[in-house]
């Protein structure tokens, strides 16, 4: 099946966890991937993965600067973008009360998590305005609607994913363009097993299935929500928490 067939997308956090499984699932379908991590390394070995005719770009996403000029580049390259999965994501430090948070770790970790996809979605939503088509993608986090105990940075940081998922979504409803997100519960990323167990087991035992989500489920939602068949539903934030939220 490749109902992305001619269609262009890019995935940031690529080189591992959910924006690798995404991206190897768009690729799957008939898209051409373009491939944005900070690890040149690991960005590497992602398009051994996937397929050596993926495109692949190491860079900062916290640079605004270089982040326009990378999503300008790759309108020159293929003369189009279709579609954007903000998927680049940190946890900051965890298990840790409010009063015990450093400055610095919320400002790093919304550098990297709102501020990051800020900015790609800015850059992107030009193009997609004169294609009149886009899809894009925010990966959030249950975090960012009920709040984790002891994950001040990350919590804030996806609810602030969420709002601007909400208003995105309302602006461009007459362009074409699509503004979703997807709220996983625990997903074991490599991002998740650096976490401490505790506060794993935390999060893991608020789902009613008692288990993590899988890369495979959150890819296949992920494909759905930026297909072209998902055209009526934007500014929503998708869930995928085992029963964790029902609303």
């Amino acid at each position: 099946m490749d109902q992305f067939s001619g269609q262009v997308a890019i995935v940031t956090g690529a080189a591992s966890g959910i924006g690798f499984a995404i991206a190897s699932r768009l690729y799957s379908e008939g898209a051409k991937v373009v491939l944005l991590d900070r690890n040149e390394e690991a960005l590497a070995d992602a398009q051994h993965k996937v397929g050596a005719d993926v495109s692949t770009l190491a860079l900062d996403l916290t640079d605004e600067a270089l982040v326009a000029s990378v999503v300008n580049k790759v309108e020159s390259d293929f003369g189009r973008i279709d579609i954007l999965v903000n998927s680049a994501g940190v946890t900051g430090v965890t298990n840790i009360k409010t009063h015990e948070v450093s400055t610095d770790d919320v400002r790093f970790v919304f550098e990297v998590n709102f501020m990051a996809s800020f900015f790609t979605s800015r850059a992107v939503l030009p193009v997609m305005c004169r294609q009149n088509y886009g899809r894009i993608l925010h990966i959030a986090s249950i975090a960012g609607k009920e709040g984790n105990a002891g994950m001040l940075a990350y919590s804030a940081s996806k609810a602030a994913v969420i709002g601007m998922t909400k208003v995105q979504g309302k602006e461009y409803a007459e362009n074409g363009i699509t503004v979703n997100a997807l709220a996983p519960a625990v997903i074991r990323t490599p991002m998740v097993e650096s976490m401490p167990p505790d506060q794993v087991k935390y999060m893991t035992d608020k789902i009613p299935m008692k288990r993590c989500g899988t890369l495979d489920e959150i890819a296949n939602l992920a494909a759905y929500i930026v297909s072209p068949g998902a055209g009526f539903t934007s500014g929503f934030t998708f869930d995928m928490t085992g029963g964790r939220a029902t609303y």
